[in-house]
């Protein structure tokens, strides 16, 4: 039986160590205790974060894709727990969904693929969003426009012209993911994209871009000169 946290000098305690050095001072497995509050009779809260860790490789985007149910297979924890660290990772997920500076002027494919590989580079579905731009290639807006299956997302171009519209964006950029990890394009990718900036540009708007990000690349359209 591992040693209670209770019996531990106090700046050894995940929380006390928190309040008196930051989060940053912390390692996964001690902040993770704290979100889960307890251990069990054989595991204190760091254990059990550890083994929790563990089972997803010491990897905390491989932890974030896990389901409450997956969690709750690991002894030790429950629904409490489960929905407790699934709620963090979400919390970390709507942060990057917010920009980080007001109104970016996106200047390359890296840029976005940084802006939006910590939303949609993890997911086990095809995701696909579009970014609104101004006359000055600043962001105004970006949204989830379309969720698909595992190898296909379908995108209503209408709603994404009339959103850009309602933006006032002279400029779009379509975002989707491949979770096969090949960032290529398909022939629908294609295809939707040529029906895309053809309809966009009957209202005076830019496809600037379509990019499509896997989990370690990305692939640009407009840096292939599509």
């Amino acid at each position: 039986m591992t040693k209670n946290i209770k019996l531990w000098q106090a700046e050894e305690r995940p929380r006390e160590k928190l309040m008196s050095k930051g989060a940053s001072a912390l390692t996964c497995a001690e902040l993770i205790a704290i979100l889960l509050r307890s251990g069990h009779a054989k595991l204190n809260a760091i254990d059990l974060s550890r083994e929790i860790l563990l089972r997803a490789g010491n990897n905390l985007n491989i932890l974030s894709t896990f389901t409450a149910q997956q969690l709750m297979r690991i002894n030790g924890v429950g629904q409490a727990k489960a929905l407790s660290i699934i709620a963090a990772f979400e919390l970390g997920r709507r942060m990057a969904v917010e920009n980080p500076e007001p109104m970016p002027q996106i200047q390359s494919p890296l840029q976005v693929n940084g802006i939006m590989s910590p939303i949609i580079s993890h997911l086990p579905h095809e995701e696909c969003w579009v970014l609104y731009l101004n006359r000055s290639n600043r962001l105004i807006g970006k949204e989830r426009v379309s969720q698909g299956g595992i190898s296909a997302t379908v995108f209503d171009i209408r709603i994404i012209v009339k959103k850009a519209v309602e933006h006032l964006a002279t400029g779009i950029i379509l975002v989707h993911n491949h979770p096969s990890g090949n960032p290529r394009p398909s022939g629908e990718d294609l295809r939707q994209t040529e029906a895309l900036r053809d309809a966009a540009a009957l209202f005076d708007i830019s496809l600037t871009d379509h990019i499509i990000i896997s989990k370690n690349k990305f692939y640009s359209f407009s840096d292939e000169n599509l």
